[in-house]
């Protein structure tokens, strides 16, 4: 799989035509006369501002575009964006079989890791592997690009514990385009879009019918996803400073101040004017070093696993070099000099508005908030295992440049670190998510979908999972079909996803595995069990995935059914060393797994299958014992949640006219409008007796309902 990354090391030349190639930024490029035009990484050519053309063979032929002559101007889905969200959703849209658009400002920076390189953690990694096993891209991508891969919290059991990994920065970049290059159905176009199209439909409700570029060109769609991650009125502060733009980028085009990302302006205005309910978010990051001005020698480091486990079920073994990372803190001078400052960050001096994300809080904020410690911790993680820019994990910052040279110089190995770029903060629109139903389409504008940082979520792998809802959510609107959901006792994603449109945001949503209540069921490890036969039903599983997971599931079906019936007597377990209870009972082997203090590894001494088992069947088999006797628990709690899920309110619901609701009640209920009595009872405020109340109305007008149509 990774052997699909394909960065052009020559170029196909026809001498009357073509001059030399010369490299240009982010890819291969070469002049026609008359006619400039790129040969990016993976396989696309920009002959025109109005068209494209993609190479086959040994010869360039013409490929539908987004606009330009004869060419296709309509498709079923169109994504605005190529950050994390985008990519799943484009691709997510083209293998539901839907002819799909992803426009971006620059494809060469498509899958580019905005901040932090790295990919998973507690509650993402089980985001991340929810994606994969509906076929998504982030696990197989980070397989490919990962270079320092943890089991966060291995000693803790497996409902808790978060896969994670430290990513090369460019074989991460050049792996998600590889990729999207090989997706059916899919078309990638470096265009602006600056406006939606929309018109009333014969319902008299708004529809979206495609988008408009910056020079005016209608592109027609079924459905719009929009992923435009922090570029929504972006504005990027540092210190007193303020440049607009979606993010900061030493590739950009525009070199000032290290090069700038363009924001989206345009599709804000739209958003705001059509009266969506909007707001600001903010987030940052840190300054970027040079490794090789680090002192690593006086530093701690930190390894990686010994066995790295991969995030994709469909990846065998990480192949890819593993690094280390260091490992330094914050000083009292450090704290000193930032509450020195303090009133130059463009958070404390009121430069911004929107509230950032309070379990990831800049370096200021730390200082402010926990002004007892002395230090707080940084981990040095390199980008890449051929870059020397290094990422400081844990001193984000909006500090001017001469303060964050200064308060640098006071950390331990970084006292003569040069900095590549300073540190900033981003602020950018939001849009309201309870302005969403649970497929992420806008209530309120048939066939337009959003995820990512649009809905107010932070982090890669929230982006990723919404994405890839939205963009299976698009296709199937485009095909009639119903929409694909999954509720808060299938997946991580269907927490998140009802969190988001029943609850809204005040600060960028992270998830947790404190946020589920089903977190036992809800395992990284089980994902591939609970998620890939819903992904095979809804058409979005390749053909090889569903042989491997059918494979696997066999075997797993096969190890368990033998666990089960393979017993062994308290006197024989004693002979072999096994303390269990002396009260004659037979007990299986999933039995023994169950009881504190017996591995797997000590009845493979007993029953050799056991060690002769594949290692992922062995762990499934030793992780559902483990939980085996909560999980009957938590079954008839999920058959309580999914009955009041069952119970639909009616979009049109007249909350008005439910006497005994009270005006705080029913104003949340309007707000939200819930789909399910069960989301409206997750509403905040919302009491046991207003429940009580909908149940009862609910039930009485479909009574009535029912004998109005007998009576017909």
């Amino acid at each position: 799989m990774c052997d699909a990354v394909t960065v052009f090391e020559s170029f196909i030349r026809y001498p009357t035509e073509i001059d030399p190639p010369f490299i240009d930024g982010g890819g291969i490029a070469a002049r026609v006369p008359g006619r400039p035009y790129r040969l990016n990484s993976f396989q696309f050519v920009k002959l025109t501002p109005r068209g494209w053309l993609r190479p086959k063979g040994d010869a360039f032929t013409p490929a539908p575009a987004y606009m330009g002559g004869d060419m296709v101007k309509s498709y079923d889905v169109i994504v605005i964006g190529g950050g994390h969200a985008g990519c799943e959703a484009a691709a997510a849209a083209a293998r539901a079989g839907a002819r799909t658009l992803l426009a971006t400002h620059r494809i060469d920076t498509i899958g580019e890791m905005s901040c932090n390189p790295a990919i998973g953690g507690l509650g993402k990694g089980h985001l991340v592997r929810e994606v994969d096993a509906l076929d998504g891209l982030m696990a197989r991508v980070i397989d490919c690009a990962g270079i320092q891969f943890r089991m966060l919290n291995r000693s803790k059991g497996p409902a808790v514990r978060g896969p994670r990994a430290q990513a090369d920065r460019r074989l991460y970049r050049e792996t998600m385009q590889a990729l999207l290059g090989e997706v059916d159905n899919l078309e990638i176009a470096e265009v602006s879009i600056e406006d939606l199209d929309v018109s009333r439909g014969t319902n008299g409700g708004l529809k979206v019918n495609g988008v408009i570029a910056a020079d005016g060109t209608i592109i027609h769609a079924g459905a719009v996803v929009l992923t435009t991650g922090t570029f929504l009125k972006g504005v990027i502060h540092i210190g007193d400073r303020r440049i607009q733009a979606g993010r900061a980028n030493s590739r950009a085009a525009d070199r000032t101040w290290g090069g700038v990302e363009p924001p989206a302006l345009g599709l804000s205005e739209r958003l705001y004017a059509m009266g969506f309910k909007m707001g600001r978010l903010k987030t940052g990051t840190p300054a970027r070093l040079n490794g090789e001005t680090i002192d690593w020698a006086s530093l701690d480091m930190q390894p990686a696993d010994d066995r790295p486990v991969p995030f994709s079920f469909m990846t065998d073994k990480i192949a890819v070099p593993q690094i280390a990372c260091g490992v330094t803190g914050t000083t009292k001078v450090t704290h000193q000099i930032i509450a020195d400052n303090i009133e130059k960050s463009a958070v404390y001096g009121g430069g911004i508005s929107g509230r950032g994300p309070r379990y990831c809080p800049s370096i200021e904020d730390k200082v402010v908030r926990f002004a007892e410690r002395d230090s707080h911790q940084i981990f040095l993680e390199p980008e890449g295992l051929d870059s020397a820019t290094v990422y400081p994990n844990g001193i984000s910052t909006s500090l001017p440049e001469d303060v964050q040279a200064a308060f640098l110089k006071t950390i331990p190995g970084l006292e003569r670190a040069e900095v590549i770029r300073y540190g900033y903060a981003i602020e950018y629109d939001y849009v309201d998510p309870r302005a969403l139903t649970q497929a992420l389409e806008v209530k309120a504008l048939g066939g337009l979908f959003l995820a990512g940082q649009i809905n107010g979520t932070t982090g890669y792998e929230e982006a990723a999972a919404q994405g890839l809802m939205a963009g299976v959510n698009a296709a199937r609107l485009v095909a009639g079909s119903a929409p694909f959901s999954l509720d808060r006792s299938e997946a991580y994603i269907g927490v998140m996803i009802d969190d988001l449109i029943t609850h809204g945001v005040t600060e960028p949503y992270r998830m947790f595995t404190s946020r589920a209540e089903y977190r036992l069921t809800l395992r990284a490890d089980n994902a591939d069990q609970r998620l890939t036969p819903c992904g095979i039903e809804a058409g979005i599983v390749s053909a090889s995935r569903a042989r491997a997971f059918h494979m696997k599931q066999s075997a797993l079906d096969e190890a368990r059914d033998w666990a089960l019936e393979t017993t062994l007597t308290p006197n024989a377990a004693a002979k072999h060393g096994l303390k269990i209870n002396q009260d004659g009972r037979r007990r299986s082997v999933v039995d023994l797994l169950a009881l504190p203090g017996i591995s797997l590894k000590e009845l493979a001494g007993i029953w050799p299958q056991l060690g002769d088992m594949a290692p992922a069947i062995a762990e499934q088999l030793e992780f559902d014992a483990l939980y085996s006797g909560y999980l009957h628990r938590q079954e008839a709690d999920i058959v309580a949640f999914k009955k009041d899920e069952s119970l639909l309110l009616p979009t049109d619901l007249d909350y008005e006219a439910i006497k005994g609701l009270s005006n705080e009640v029913r104003a949340k209920l309007i707000a939200a409008r819930p789909a399910t009595l069960g989301q409206a009872g997750r509403i905040e405020g919302v009491t046991p007796a207003a429940l009580a109340l909908l149940l009862a109305w609910v039930k009485k007008h479909k009574a009535r309902a029912r004998a109005v149509s007998g009576q017909s």
